[in-house]
């Protein structure tokens, strides 16, 4: 018989014939197949095995969820593993330290071992993962327990923050005279990733080491947090007192805030204030300090800078640039009100004026603010 097509052009399978097979004895004779041998002794164990499965998943065995206290929450879960009396720690390791907050400190151990004191390389050891060589220059026995050890979490701790707050230092000066730009704990913890030469030839955070600032910012909150809930059991200072106008009469040229640049065109922060004064006006301390810088640099031409202690535990420092003289010398201890300079415009500066700045633990802020009841 021929298979006949259908309408969709394929054939329609006929009538086949019984299935035949032929016998030890070469007849053919009619059977039905039945399970093989294999199948005999497979199959049973199977649906046993399937039987048991479908048990244990209803039962939760197999359940892969994780439960919702063991679930991993990102860094979250390195903040679980710092115990709270590490807080008065990091406050100390970074007690009047430029930029270099607890917060911070807390942030860059998370970034460099999770708070893990043991890690994959033998050469880096401890929470800080500091290299032999390295914990013989800022490793010490914080905690008198008789050992200096980079494994000694206290230990680690401090010798972190004081390699971190030698860099911050280093970067500070340098944005002081005007050699780098940027936020002074960026640069420090750039200077660390990338090393101090990097940042100098970058005039910056150089983009070697971009991601590793990224990284520690995003730690930053929780941290916050962390430090917040172990306070010091002794109340921290009261602020002081507001600031003194540095020049005689405070007429704003350029307030505070993001700007076009008169002379380069780069729009970007104008970090201070900038205060009609004319040639040869005389310029004041804000506050009682220190001088920690004087001298002539490239883009604020002659400028001062002074270290006005701590305020509520964070360091306050004020600048006055573009000056005609110099009356004060670095190391120099002065009082508010006291002459620092005179007005003027050297180094990038279209005329006269005086460029007042206001930074709390390196962070430029709005001088106004402290110029008034605002402070």
């Amino acid at each position: 018989m021929h298979n006949e097509p259908t309408d969709e052009g394929t054939a329609q399978p006929g009538p086949t014939a019984p299935a035949t097979q032929t016998s030890s004895t070469g007849t053919n004779s009619r059977r039905r197949r039945g399970p093989g041998p294999l199948m005999l002794i497979v199959l049973p164990g199977v649906v046993t095995l399937s039987g048991v499965f479908v048990f244990l998943s209803l039962a939760g065995v197999f359940d892969t969820a994780v439960p919702q206290d063991q679930a991993p929450q990102g860094s979250e879960s390195s903040v679980s593993k710092v115990d709270g009396s590490y807080v008065p720690w990091l406050r100390r390791a970074t007690a009047d330290c430029p930029g270099i907050t607890p917060t911070l400190l807390a942030a860059h151990i998370d970034q460099l071992s999770g708070w893990q004191t043991d890690g994959a390389s033998l050469s880096e050891q401890g929470l800080a993962r500091f290299t032999e060589a390295d914990w013989k220059t800022w490793g010490r026995d914080d905690d008198g327990n008789g050992t200096s050890s980079p494994r000694d979490a206290i230990d680690a701790i401090m010798a972190l923050g004081r390699r971190d707050c030698s860099l911050a230092e280093k970067m500070t000066a340098l944005r002081t005279k005007g050699a780098i730009n940027g936020d002074v704990a960026d640069l420090t913890l750039a200077a660390y990733a990338a090393g101090a030469d990097e940042v100098t030839k970058a005039g910056k955070v150089p983009p070697s080491a971009r991601d590793f600032v990224t990284e520690v910012r995003k730690r930053l909150p929780q941290y916050d947090a962390l430090v917040k809930q172990n306070p010091e059991q002794e109340s921290g200072q009261a602020a002081g007192p507001l600031l003194q106008p540095p020049v005689a009469t405070l007429t704003v040229t350029s307030p505070f805030g993001t700007r076009r640049h008169p002379l380069t065109g780069v729009t970007k922060l104008h970090t201070g204030i900038d205060f009609d004064a004319p040639q040869g006006a005389q310029v004041y301390a804000a506050r009682e300090g220190r001088v920690e810088f004087a001298g002539m640099t490239p883009a604020y031409g002659y400028r001062v800078v002074v270290n006005h202690g701590t305020i509520e535990g964070k360091r306050l420092e004020t600048t006055y640039s573009h000056l005609s003289a110099l009356q004060v010398t670095t190391g120099q201890s002065v009082t508010t009100g006291q002459p620092v300079g005179l007005a003027g415009s050297t180094g990038l500066s279209t005329g006269p004026h005086l460029h007042f700045e206001v930074l709390l633990d390196g962070q430029y802020m709005e001088p106004s603010a402290w110029l008034t009841s605002g402070g």
